[in-house]
């Protein structure tokens, strides 16, 4: 079962647009306390499920990546299918929210 990665400008072709099953991205930074509340709900849902891959990715170190999304408030978790983005959730949300937010995706 899922453990979440990290991912950077590096690898995120690779990993997040490339792979043959969706991927939720978490753009988080450091400094961010809603991104830290949510971060262990994530690893709940990775660690329960494997249709849905779950990566972090950290804004502070790679502004290019969440700039060419959009990225303007954080957290924020975009699904990614087919190399687009699917799916959008902006915002610290407790774990029954995400995964209703999910149900296409880990059910």
């Amino acid at each position: 079962m899922g453990n979440i990665q990290h991912v950077t400008s590096a690898d995120f072709d690779e990993k997040v647009l490339q792979s043959d099953k969706p991927v939720l991205v978490d753009f988080w930074a450091e400094w961010c306390g809603p991104c830290r509340m949510i971060a262990p709900v994530l690893e709940e849902i990775a660690a329960a499920q494997d249709k849905l891959e779950i990566v972090k990715l950290n804004v502070d170190e790679n502004p290019e990546i969440a700039a060419s999304y959009r990225i303007t408030s954080i957290p924020a978790l975009n699904v990614y299918s087919g190399g687009q983005v699917v799916k959008q959730i902006v915002g610290a949300k407790p774990k029954a929210a995400l995964l209703n937010d999910l149900a296409d995706y880990v059910n």
